[in-house]
């Protein structure tokens, strides 16, 4: 199938009633977690990933990419606002965006964010359909060797994720790699690691543990913060932008899209990085760099446009080899899963209008998200407003009801706490949970390929450097790992990740 035919049953199947509607939901949703600073669409996914058992595949798929890339432009809200960053990706555009709101031009920079992002996900789009086809008919060449040496890319990716000690990030990577053998065995039928709990015959719920790291911890996490309050924010002024300040952003805004499409591809790049990736760009590319960081509306147009278009391509690996490039990714494969979706490059073929569908809403829900950021920004303002210790209860009960309702197990209600205390306590000891959520999603399909790697050679572990492709994706993993361990790079780690704390 072309790309011409698959955007027209793509065009299909994302303008019914019911997929406009979930779009326009997810949309909201990922706007007003973007502007609260803490929730994010991690924990919003987590949260409500055993709902969407109810919706059909496509809505449901729909409604978390709609979340995912929605928080995006919510952050950047009240990054300017505010100096707030909804999301940690708009923590860069705080440096001048807020600037520019004391100066009375949060207007302007608004708008620019607005523009930028919506021609950033624009292109963001068109990359994801130019490419997301091509790559699954080449995925499908892939034989268990392959996907073996896919999934530990993937993983040893998940450590850019992490914040501080990459030494930490692979403990957290091995620590959900173990999590994910609890249950019964594949090929013998013997349960392992049970403790004699017939409810882990099946294995622990993901999305019960992701429920538990995500949103439990999250809300303990909050609630130990003193101080968490009411924010003021400055006056937004006139909106439209000068002749002057297009001029300025439009290279900016080109240039910032074209890096968070290329970042966003990569396993562990996304939104965060190519944010800040923008921002040195335009820093070191400016006549003018001392204006950066008193209001220059470039140090706004770039970032928020790297970071839109990342949040896009970012689906890429998703879609087109069933590896998650994020975390959130994780979470959508785990609704595909729900789904008895198989992630992967059979998508394409088996489910086109879910493969299709999901890539063209996002050019709709990009045209939802210019409409609801700039005449409603004066709403999304005032649930800043909103005492944290008021919004925790109801964001309980949807964890406790999501974790529930998926297999009406009250035993997951014990991983969930379980994990939600142990989450937080990960994270005040300096550990990220998200390589380890990748870990427990990824774990299955790296043993079940590579046992079969194994009996398909007779146990010679040399097969997967024996394979081209194999031997040429673990060299991309040592590089990337070799690469992170490096002073210098753990350095810059270092900054990028503390600078929105």
């Amino acid at each position: 199938m072309d790309q011409f035919a698959g955007l027209v049953i793509g065009f299909t199947t994302a303008l019914t009633l019911e997929n406009l509607a979930f779009c326009f939901l997810g949309t909201l949703l990922g706007t007003l977690v973007g502007v609260l600073p803490g929730l994010g669409p991690t924990a919003t996914i987590a949260m409500l990933l055993p709902l969407t058992f109810t919706m059909s595949p496509t809505a449901s798929l729909i409604m978390m990419a709609g979340i995912y890339y929605g928080s995006q432009y919510g952050g950047s809200t009240t990054a300017i606002l505010m100096n707030v960053p909804g999301e940690a990706s708009s923590a860069v555009t705080a440096i001048d965006g807020y600037r520019m709101a004391q100066t009375g031009r949060a207007g302007p920079a608004l708008a620019i964010a607005a523009i930028g992002s919506l021609f950033a996900g624009t292109v963001g789009t068109l990359v994801l359909a130019l490419f997301a086809a091509p790559l699954t008919s080449i995925a499908l060449k892939f034989g268990p060797q392959e996907y073996v040496a896919l999934a530990v890319l993937g993983l040893i990716a998940s450590v850019i994720l992490a914040r501080g000690s990459v030494l930490k990030a692979l403990a957290m990577v091995a620590f959900g790699l173990m999590m994910s053998t609890i249950g019964t065995d594949l090929y013998t039928g013997t349960p392992r690691f049970t403790l004699g709990f017939p409810e882990l015959y099946d294995g622990m719920s993901v999305v019960a543990i992701a429920v538990g790291t995500f949103g439990i911890a999250e809300i303990i996490r909050q609630l130990t913060i003193r101080n968490v309050g009411v924010f003021s924010s400055a006056e937004i002024g006139r909106v439209w932008p000068t002749r002057q300040d297009f001029r300025d952003s439009a290279a900016p805004i080109l240039r910032g899209s074209i890096i968070g499409a290329v970042l966003g591809i990569l396993p562990g790049g996304g939104a965060l990085l190519a944010s800040f990736a923008s921002y040195a760009a335009e820093k070191k590319l400016s006549k003018t760099p001392e204006r950066f960081g008193h209001g220059a509306i470039e140090g706004v147009a770039g970032p928020e446009s790297a970071n839109n278009a990342a949040a896009q391509t970012s689906f890429i690996p998703m879609l087109a080899l069933g590896i998650p490039s994020n975390v959130v990714m994780a979470m959508m494969i785990g609704a595909m899963m729900m789904h008895n979706i198989v992630p992967g490059p059979n998508v394409a073929t088996r489910d086109p209008e879910l493969f299709w569908g999901l890539i063209v809403s996002m050019w709709i829900g990009n045209v939802f998200l210019v409409v609801l950021n700039l005449p409603l920004v004066g709403l999304w303002i005032r649930f800043l407003k909103v005492p944290y210790r008021i919004l925790f209860p109801g964001i309980m009960i949807f964890c406790t009801i999501g974790a529930y309702t998926l297999n009406n197990n009250a035993f997951d209600l014990y991983v969930m706490v379980l994990f939600g205390v142990g989450g937080y306590l990960l994270i005040r000891g300096g550990c990220e949970p998200a390589p380890f959520i990748i870990g427990v999603v990824l774990g299955p399909i790296l043993e079940e390929q590579f046992r079969r790697s194994m009996i398909l050679s007779l146990g010679d572990f040399t097969t997967f450097f024996t394979r081209p492709i194999s031997l040429a994706l673990l060299l991309m993993a040592a590089a990337l790992l070799f690469i992170v361990t490096k002073p210098a790079v753990k350095r810059r780690r270092t900054e990028i990740f503390t600078s929105d704390d």
